[in-house]
């Protein structure tokens, strides 16, 4: 993507409307991902083993999705997060590949995240199970979100 990671979330006029627009937007990667509801290889994204204070935000428009606080190693192969910002997510119910789950999207554009499992340790029982390539870090010495 042509955005840099220290920047703001963008406004919603700023979030690409069409497909056209998505495709010039994002790489082939976060295209698949993001837009078809793709998900990458475990153990493969930049974020499985991150450790770093931050926050994590949509690779799509920016908007902060989970801090670092509450991410943890699930060892499943893909970030997971315990809790997320629950004004800047939703879900729904995926049935495909045979499998009923709850999906994960950006509420600001829509774009596809991951899952999330009720297997997840306390103090929310969720294991929010997200592709690396969804998200953007933001280092909390070049971010002013604040965290959740």
């Amino acid at each position: 993507m042509d955005r840099d990671a220290s920047e703001q979330p963008r406004t919603a006029d700023e979030v690409p409307e069409t497909d056209t627009e998505w495709r010039d937007e994002l790489s082939e990667e976060e295209y698949q991902i993001l837009r078809e509801a793709g998900t990458e290889p475990p153990f493969s994204g930049e974020y499985v083993d991150h450790k770093e204070d931050g926050s994590y935000a949509c690779a799509g428009c920016g908007a902060e999705l989970f801090d670092s606080d509450t991410k943890f190693d699930s060892g499943c192969g893909w970030p997971s997060f315990y809790d997320a910002d629950d004004d800047r997510i939703e879900t729904r119910l995926d049935t495909s590949h045979g499998m009923r789950r709850t999906e994960v999207c950006c509420a600001e554009c829509g774009g596809h995240l991951g899952h999330v499992f009720e297997d997840g340790p306390e103090p929310t029982g969720k294991r929010y199970c997200i592709n690396s390539v969804a998200l953007e870090f933001d280092d909390e010495g070049e971010a002013d979100a604040g965290g959740k």
